[in-house]
């Protein structure tokens, strides 16, 4: 397996960039739309451009290690469908906060299920990671309810589907694995769709026949999470997770910044705080990453 930090820096701060930008638009898809609606279409889209690109290039996908695939698909797409459904009634920088709790989450499954053995640095990077957390989602403490924390459980699958990048699918195609993880958010965008009681909100709307101005927003969110997905998927090969994932915390900087200038969404100076300890307690689980000790 390679190991090239800098070259999955790069990567993913490029992917990050375009996620931050993308994802402002989806309050905007949420008006009219449906989340369901919006994840099979999106992920049919993804899906005609990809066959476009492989018939072009004369490339063949291969799988490795189907079961591998077909694990992480299920993990990530999960916590995208948890993470784009807080989109519905939560800024990005809020719902991206408690997703990319990623990093504290890896740490405390490799705990939890690989015997890690932390010291006092990772246990304060934990500890320092959820008062970020606090401060970005809310605040305002007697605000706080259980649909504040519904990015944080976003975050627990996306852990996952991170170590199975590189634990499970290592020799996989980046554009492979991409088209398995939308394989899935199809799935669940027409189970969506099946199964929606006809409510009125992003989360309860089943089929909603898109505006002429969704279908172009749609098309945006698909060119642009397949560059960055793809990009993203190649980073997590180059590095090992934990070092990895410190470089995805630039989308809460990216976030908050076009939520200021694309909707006027204004973090304060306690969610900037916040923003700057969650990114603090990744960079020291990262950089403590070379010393990890398996029982």
């Amino acid at each position: 397996m390679q190991n090239r930090p800098l070259a999955s820096a790069s990567l993913i701060l490029v992917a990050m960039a375009i996620i931050g930008f993308i994802d402002q638009y989806v309050q905007v898809i949420a008006e009219t739309s449906s989340l369901w609606t919006f994840h099979l279409l999106r992920s049919v889209m993804m899906f005609a451009l990809a066959g476009v690109f492989l018939v072009l290039t004369g490339r063949r996908l291969r799988v490795l290690n189907w079961r591998g695939v077909l694990g992480r698909s299920a993990f990530n797409s999960t916590a995208m469908i948890i993470y784009f459904g807080s989109l519905g009634f939560m800024p990005v920088a809020q719902a991206a906060a408690g997703l990319f709790t990623a990093p504290l989450w890896v740490l405390l499954f490799s705990v939890a299920l690989f015997g890690l053995r932390v010291g006092p640095v990772r246990v304060l990077a934990v500890v320092i990671g959820f008062a970020g957390v606090l401060l970005v989602l809310s605040p305002d403490v007697s605000s706080i309810t259980a649909l504040t924390f519904i990015p944080v459980v976003a975050g627990a699958f996306y852990a996952v589907s991170a170590i199975a990048t590189r634990a499970w699918c290592a020799g996989e195609d980046a554009l492979g694995l991409t088209l398995g993880i939308f394989g899935f958010m199809a799935l669940w965008g027409l189970g969506g769709v099946i199964l929606s009681g006809g409510g009125d909100s992003f989360l309860s709307r089943g089929w909603v026949m898109p505006t002429p101005q969704v279908w172009g927003l749609i098309a945006m969110q698909a060119v642009g999470s397949l560059v960055a997905v793809v990009l993203l998927v190649r980073g997590y090969q180059l590095a090992e997770a934990s070092v990895a994932s410190m470089f995805e915390f630039s989308v809460l900087g990216f976030s908050a910044l076009f939520g200021w200038l694309l909707l006027g969404q204004a973090t304060g100076a306690l969610g900037l705080t916040g923003l700057a300890l969650i990114a603090l307690a990744g960079s020291m689980i990262a950089l403590r990453g070379r010393q990890v000790q398996v029982a």
